[in-house]
């Protein structure tokens, strides 16, 4: 990491208020005692993360929230959002928005190749962010970490401009996971990204030469400033399947299309609360 702790803490403490430094001194983090976890997450990092993003955050994306009293304050519990925007931006909002709202570190699982990036796959890891195995995301829920997944994936961002709002193919490994630790699942819908930064096209060869699933062509040189509404869902719990149901291909679509409708839920109300595509 190319900034000591010492040089985010500092940047930290210029650029944030005094709420928002209360809110980093009572967040509860696992610390072998040198300051980072088995995974690389380290408490500087995650205040200088809140600083970069806060302008983001509150001037930018203008973000509001919407139900963060549905996150559970403390235990396993899994965020399952749509995905969406062509440049995975929502994924920072939603962790500046759990942070500040919930008072917990959210640990986004993210695709393979984004722990590879240089820089940037070590910052996102010190703020959290795990790379996507089943291992990694039991050890998490074992401990009793809050985990981020988008389970639309790479795709859900990559959608063309005309499927705004409609959720891709729904992946089934966030139920697998709230099954087989008893975790709730919180439906999260994002209003607003979809429409940040349209697609003209997509470059599949030159993406891969990036180590990327492929290279997107944007409309416009950066996301437009939309504004961002984040809706939590109440949590759903899966009180009527075993563990063992975790290994029931059937079972697990089930119970993913109970999160896929809630979130679609959370989208349509949320749209309809919506009074404009950009300021509002």
């Amino acid at each position: 990491m190319p900034v000591p702790p010492l040089v985010a803490r500092a940047i930290a403490h210029i650029a944030l208020n005094e709420d928002e430094k209360r809110i980093l001194r009572e967040l509860r983090m696992p610390d072998a005692g040198h300051g980072y976890d088995a995974f690389g997450l380290h408490r500087d990092y995650v205040a200088l993360g809140m600083a970069i993003t806060k302008p983001l955050y509150t001037r930018y994306f203008r973000c509001l929230s919407y139900g963060a009293e549905n996150i559970p304050a403390e235990g396993p519990a899994v965020l399952a959002a749509n995905h969406s925007g062509t440049v995975p931006t929502d994924g920072m909002m939603l962790w500046v928005d759990v942070v500040r709202h919930a008072g917990r570190v959210p640990r986004p699982i993210a695709d393979h190749f984004v722990p590879t990036l240089p820089v940037i796959g070590t910052f996102f890891s010190r703020g959290g962010m795990v790379g996507g195995s089943r291992g990694n995301a039991r050890a998490l829920l074992a401990a009793g970490e809050l985990l981020m997944i988008f389970p639309e994936g790479t795709p859900g961002i990559g959608k063309n401009f005309s499927e705004r709002y409609q959720l891709q193919k729904w992946r089934v490994g966030h139920t697998e996971l709230a099954i087989r630790h008893g975790a709730p699942v919180v439906p999260v819908a994002f209003v607003g990204p979809e429409e940040q930064m349209p697609q003209l096209g997509r470059l599949d060869r030159v993406g891969r030469l990036f180590g990327l699933p492929y290279m997107p062509v944007p409309a416009t040189p950066l996301p437009m400033p939309v504004r961002y509404h984040i809706h939590y869902g109440a949590p759903l719990y899966f009180k009527d399947m075993k563990p063992t149901d975790a290994d029931d291909p059937d079972k697990l679509e089930e119970a993913a299309d109970r999160v896929r409708e809630a979130v679609d839920g959370l989208i349509k109300r949320g749209l309809k609360k919506r009074k404009g595509r950009l300021f509002s």
